[in-house]
């Protein structure tokens, strides 16, 4: 069970970082007023929720209980990010404020994940 655990936490991060990272290749244009929702952000996103919600229920089953508070914290700042990226996903441009929101709201729970013990 515990490999298979490490395998979606890896999925998990492999997740967070198409995120970031889809956030961080659009910096020039964020300065620029021409950022936009890359795919890379949506699959990111995604696949941070999937193996999210996969983790809490085989952490369950290996009779491990997560610290619920913070996974519904997780939880709810990943629906936001969501929301934002799967609306502007085809705009040719987004507000920079959407943009500037999803790589501020991913820090947070990349923060919510690493320092709450």
């Amino acid at each position: 069970m515990n490999v298979l655990i490490n395998f979606f936490v890896a999925l998990h991060i492999i997740g967070i970082a198409s995120l970031l990272g889809g956030f961080l290749t659009q910096l020039k244009a964020l300065r620029a007023g021409e950022a936009r929702v890359v795919t890379a952000m949506v699959h990111g996103a995604l696949t941070m929720l999937v193996t999210g919600l996969l983790l809490v229920g085989l952490n369950e089953a290996n009779h491990h209980h997560p610290n619920m508070i913070k996974i519904g914290l997780k939880l709810a700042v990943l629906v936001v990010i969501l929301l934002l990226v799967w609306v502007n996903r085809d705009e040719e441009k987004a507000p920079n404020g959407v943009v500037g929101a999803i790589g501020g709201l991913t820090a947070v729970n990349i923060f919510i994940a690493t320092l709450w013990t």
